[in-house]
């Protein structure tokens, strides 16, 4: 097991050389040995209390990674329930529906069939990262000599699908309309989900890449551009009103409109502020930092209350707990919800969409055409030799913008700003860049680019 696989939010790695069965087995038992420890006295008494939720997804090692991970729990005395081959979102719902500890889904989400990993959640399905856990159980595992041991744990296999089924779709409006969508599943989880939950609908569903199989026609990774081009065409062929593609573990979502142009995250943040809003009058709803100055314009608009956070889930959710935020959205293509234990889920904002094309006369595009009043550059990449001097650097030659430091370096001038962030891993700066118009963005990106090099795919 190579350490370097537990990285800030979960564990990640290519299968065999870095993660195999005998890594799995000790991150099981270590994950087991932490989340429990976290009980309190009332919760111990609970029935399912002391146990874990695993699951995995349809990567071709996924199954004997489980096994072995399930094996390690049951090591340290853990009960496991064995949902099965699922989304990760229904992870989530599991670990609250039944009342667990705790749940570890087997997967490698975007990345390409040559990986795999583990998303760990805690009681609640709060978020284990490195801050929260992940370094106490990196700890335990990386001590561990061996793995043999006595199962003194049980397994329980348990099918969740209709009771997942009823809670994704308690969501939906009456009365929705015969709405054409076309859905590419990536040749992930969304193709077993989907069918699963929305195949009684009054919608017409074209699938894309729905054979889950471990292998992918195009990566899993729906915020890259290439990976959209087959759902761009179908939309377009089909007449759909909306087109819509999962990563592999269908946690996260990017659409686009009938015309087959996409339609960002933080632009369909914004298109659920009212629908929310109007619900929950007054409402917080919380954005990643990234996001259009649209989406906070939108909750201002409409009676709510603007959150702005750092990126990534850990963060988002935290502080939808903390504001009881109603909904939150990220640019990544995450949406959290209170209603869903605060957790983020691919299909509810399916449901959600569906809601709203469903209530408005107007096409995808003719909802969202309002909300592009400004000129977006989306996140580039920088490699640079020091990220924090370069930070600093940026900071001195925009010293007269308004500056905040809430996650790397935001500036703020009143016709444009930028963020700027370092990655965890990698020698990476991270750039987003909005202006009011096109012109003043392509200048301000130039400029920027002056100082930080040329670009890099990443």
């Amino acid at each position: 097991m190579d350490p370097s696989i537990f990285k800030a939010y979960d564990i990640r790695g290519l299968y065999p050389e870095q993660l195999d069965e005998e890594g799995a087995w000790k991150i099981g038992l270590a994950t087991a040995k932490f989340l429990r420890s976290l009980l309190r006295g009332y919760e111990r008494g609970q029935a399912n209390a002391q146990s874990l939720c695993v699951s995995r997804d349809m990567r071709t090692h996924s199954a004997p990674l489980s096994r072995a991970l399930i094996e390690g729990m049951n090591a340290s005395g853990a009960n496991v329930i064995d949902i099965g081959m699922i989304d990760t979102p229904q992870m989530y719902f599991a670990i609250n529906h039944l009342g667990t500890c705790g749940g570890v889904q087997v997967t490698a989400s975007h990345n390409g069939p040559e990986y795999n990993g583990f998303k760990i959640s805690g009681i609640g399905a709060k978020p284990v990262g490195a801050d929260t856990g992940l370094k106490e159980i990196k700890h335990i595992a990386t001590a561990l000599l061996h793995t043999k041991a006595k199962l003194t744990g049980s397994v329980e296999k348990y099918d969740l699908t209709e009771e997942y089924k009823n809670h994704v779709l308690k969501f939906l409006e009456p009365d929705l309309r015969r709405i054409k969508i076309v859905i590419d599943a990536s040749n992930g989880m969304a193709g077993r989900v989907v069918p699963a939950i929305f195949e009684d609908l009054p919608i017409q569903i074209t699938g894309v890449n729905f054979k889950h199989d471990g292998t992918f026609k195009h990566p899993p990774d729906p915020l890259v551009e290439a990976n959209l081009a087959e759902l761009k065409k179908v939309v377009c062929k089909k007449g759909a009103d909306v087109g819509v593609c999962f990563d592999g573990d269908a946690d996260r979502m990017m659409v686009v409109d009938e015309q087959g142009t996409n339609v960002s995250c933080d632009i369909i943040t914004a298109l659920l502020v009212p629908y929310f809003l109007e619900k929950h009058p007054g409402s917080t709803i919380v954005y990643d930092l990234r996001s259009s100055h649209v989406v906070q314009e939108e909750i201002i608009k409409y009676g709510g209350i603007p959150r702005r956070e750092r990126v990534g889930h850990a963060f988002m959710k935290k502080t939808l707990r903390d504001s009881h935020a109603i909904f939150g959205g990220e640019l990544s293509g995450h949406f959290y919800y209170r209603d869903n234990f605060y957790a983020d889920s691919g299909m509810i904002t399916l449901v959600h969409l569906l809601n709203v094309l469903s209530q408005s006369a107007e096409s995808l595009s003719e909802l969202v055409e309002p909300l592009r009043r400004y000129s977006a550059s989306g996140e580039i990449n920088f490699e640079v030799d020091d990220k924090e001097e370069t930070m600093k650097g940026l900071a001195r030659k925009y010293g007269e913008g308004q500056y905040d430091d809430l996650d790397g370096l935001t500036i703020q001038f009143k016709d444009w700003w930028f963020n700027v962030r370092p990655s965890n891993t990698e020698p990476l700066l991270r750039l987003n860049v909005e202006a009011k118009d096109p012109e003043l963005l392509d200048e301000k990106l130039a400029e920027l680019e002056e100082f930080l090099g040329e670009p890099v795919d990443h």
